[in-house]
């Protein structure tokens, strides 16, 4: 069967680990480019983007095909910078199987921690694949253990590295008992294969006997035959790693250097060998809206079409890409599909193969495939595509809100337009890229993760867009919430003979966490008919978008529906949508609102001597270290800090220590602004 020689699989990493580079190599070993582009040279096939191949660093993630030992491998190569982990989030939601790769001197750093929780809420299987060893202060051991400890996992070395920085020249491959040795850093420098040597044969023996135990615990036969004899079979010990490795029991560790082409064919094979198929995996379930009862999907060509759009990219050649992937039957082209979320039908006018942003038709993509399709215009992020006599929706994706703002302007009178028309492409494409007209100063404001994300934002509707626009300075994005519990009264009544408008609602509003449920219709004895509930909720939301202090979004805040009346003729959804928007406006302003900040979880990498200036300068921005830990002759601080306090953070941090400390800095929570600051924030 097909399914099983497929291999959808992400790269992920924290920036500059190298997924690009590991990426290129994967590419160039099997066949699907001639020369290994270099990221820092902007020469990396994956780093297609201009700004990609200016900064030297991944922006969007990037879908490619190869092929290795008769397997179909689709590739997402995905960013690692903070403010880009949409495209982490939105890739894992529709791949398999993820190689997570680690820098050899830095080990396990914040991003690093970020996808791995990423994963882990898909239940996604991963190999680890410990990079740059040939640089001064690798630490293949080290690392490990760090990766024990901080994911409280079962890391299960399946290759040991001979040498380590500028001395590394091989690995001891523990499953064949021997030495691989490279002679050389071209790509096609040979391997070979040797005894291993002597200083390591203590520490490949612990390993293997370590490997074989865990892999002999994956089947009842394997663990007879292991108490039994002592040992197993190479074929024994590989499916055993498998089993375990796609129950997420352990995680083979790979090691190697992308950049010295070191590594890259063995991990290919570890790619093969351990990530699943897509008939390894559970069957992805959605709801049947007609029934609404959850179905499992089975991997086939030959049942129903269904499919997950994960990704919206406007091409300025061939216009609206729509990413996809086909979790059952096939779609071809011409075909007609039914976008179950959205309840409508589209046709498929052209079906693609990705590689970055080159195209390749093809006339249908088949269960267990990645691809793009153009046609359909009204497709969204997280849409579910089916057939229309068994409409299915999958699970949607979620996704963090911005939390930085600017206001920005077009230039010339005639790009108004043109702007507004941009920035909607862009939030299509990017469902954390947000934008809004404020109705007091009628300037358009956007919304994002972070500084780089609205820098990238700005250059694009440059690029790509031809909108130039002044920028102003950035805002951060507030939240309001309930103090306490409060109850008043909205009415919506027009009558002047003929029909008219009657809406009457009490609502109750309260403190409440971020699990509860926001609306409760506690209306008992039909005081306001059901048919009218839904009207009073979507007035409740609308008024909720825009609160009462500074007319930020409110949060943290249960509504209850109380109290009401109708009138029998009068009576509408409009007048009860409108009778809840006040309701809520009253009684939000009786219940002692206060502000959110939203709060960054701030990780610095300094120089020892460095120390006490820096954590005196994160306690001035309000900031709270809760961690501290020295490695390899530098200190790293975890803080929590206020996002107000942290804008120009990074100029003032390179001036504090000349240049040598590296922050790295990531949504956490929101909390509770201090009264004596909010009235700052509002004036």
């Amino acid at each position: 069967m097909y399914l099983r020689s497929i291999r959808n699989i992400g790269i992920v990493a924290h920036i500059d680990a190298g997924k690009t580079t590991t990426t290129e190599c994967i590419l160039y070993y099997t066949g699907k480019i001639h020369k290994v582009g270099e990221v820092d040279e902007g020469t990396a096939v994956m780093d297609w983007m201009d700004q990609e191949k200016e900064r030297g660093i991944t922006i969007t993630s990037a879908a490619t095909t190869c092929m290795w030992k008769n397997h179909y491998i689709n590739i997402i190569d995905t960013p690692g910078h903070v403010d880009f982990t949409v495209e982490v989030e939105r890739a894992l939601r529709v791949l398999d199987g993820v190689v997570v790769i680690f820098c050899g001197v830095e080990g396990v750093e914040p991003q690093s921690e970020t996808v791995w929780r990423q994963a882990d809420r898909y239940h996604i299987p991963r190999v680890a694949f410990i990079n740059k060893l040939d640089r001064t202060g690798a630490d293949f051991y080290g690392i490990i253990e760090e990766m024990e400890e901080k994911f409280n996992i079962a890391p299960l070395p399946l290759q040991l590295p001979i040498g380590e920085g500028r001395s590394f020249r091989g690995v001891v491959d523990l499953i064949k008992k021997k030495a691989l040795i490279w002679k050389g850093d071209h790509p096609d420098a040979p391997v070979f294969e040797e005894e291993i040597p002597p200083y390591l044969r203590k520490k490949f023996l612990h390993f293997y006997d370590n490997l074989v135990e865990r892999a002999s615990e994956s089947d009842e036969k394997l663990l007879e035959e292991f108490l039994e004899k002592g040992s197993l079979k190479e074929e024994e010990i590989k499916k055993g790693i498998r089993r375990m490795t796609l129950t997420n029991r352990i995680v083979p560790v790979f090691c190697g250097s992308a950049l010295k082409n070191k590594g890259i064919r063995l991990l290919l094979d570890a790619i093969i060998d351990y990530l699943p198929s897509p008939v390894d995996i559970p069957p992805a379930e959605g709801l049947n809206p007609l029934y609404r009862v959850k179905e499992k999907i089975t991997p086939s060509p030959e049942a129903p079409f269904s499919a997950l759009a994960f990704k919206i990219v406007t091409d300025p050649y061939v216009g609206k890409l729509n990413y996809i992937r086909v979790y059952s039957g096939e779609i071809v082209v011409g075909c007609s599909v039914y976008n179950a979320t959205k309840k409508q039908e589209e046709r498929v006018g052209r079906i693609l193969e990705m590689h970055a942003n080159y195209r390749k038709e093809r006339k249908k993509l088949r269960a267990g495939e990645i691809g793009a399709i153009l046609g359909p215009r009204n497709i969204s992020t997280g849409d579910s595509l089916c057939d229309k006599e068994n409409p299915i929706i999958f699970e949607g994706m979620e996704f963090a809100e911005p939390v930085i703002s600017v206001a920005i302007e077009s230039k010339t009178k005639a790009d108004e337009n043109k702007l507004v028309f941009s920035l909607s492409k862009l939030s299509e494409e990017d469902p954390t890229f947000r934008f809004s007209q404020d109705k007091e100063t009628g300037q358009m404001i956007i919304w994002g993760m972070g500084h780089l994300h609205l820098e990238i934002i700005i250059e694009r509707l440059k690029r790509e867009f031809n909108v130039e626009v002044r920028v102003g300075r950035p805002r951060v994005a507030y939240k309001e919430a309930a103090g306490k519990k409060a109850r008043a009264r909205g009415e919506y009544i027009r009558q002047s003979g003929g029909k008219g408008q009657y809406g009457d609602v009490w609502l109750e509003v309260e403190p409440a966490s971020e699990k509860e449920e926001l609306f409760v219709d506690k209306i008992k004895g039909g005081i306001i008919p059901k048919e009218f509930i839904p009207a009073i909720k979507s007035g409740v939301e609308e008024a909720m978008r825009n609160g009462v202090i500074r007319g930020y979004p409110v949060v943290r805040t249960k509504v209850t529906l109380i109290g009401g009346s109708y009138h029998p003729v009068d009576s509408s959804e409009i007048a009860f949508k409108t009778a809840a928007f006040i309701a809520f406006r009253k009684a939000f302003e009786l219940a002692e609102p206060y502000l959110l900040e939203p709060i960054m979880r701030v990780r610095i990498k300094t120089p020892q001597s460095y120390v006490g200036d820096v954590i005196g300068d994160i306690t001035a921005r309000r900031g709270q270290i809760y961690e501290m830990e020295t490695k390899k002759g530098f200190s790293y601080l975890y803080a929590y800090v206020p996002l107000a306090e942290l804008f120009g953070y990074v100029t003032a941090l390179r001036s504090l220590t000349k240049g040598r400390a590296v922050p790295n800095i990531e949504f956490s929570h929101y909390e509770k602004l201090p009264s004596p600051l909010t009235e700052k924030v509002i004036k």
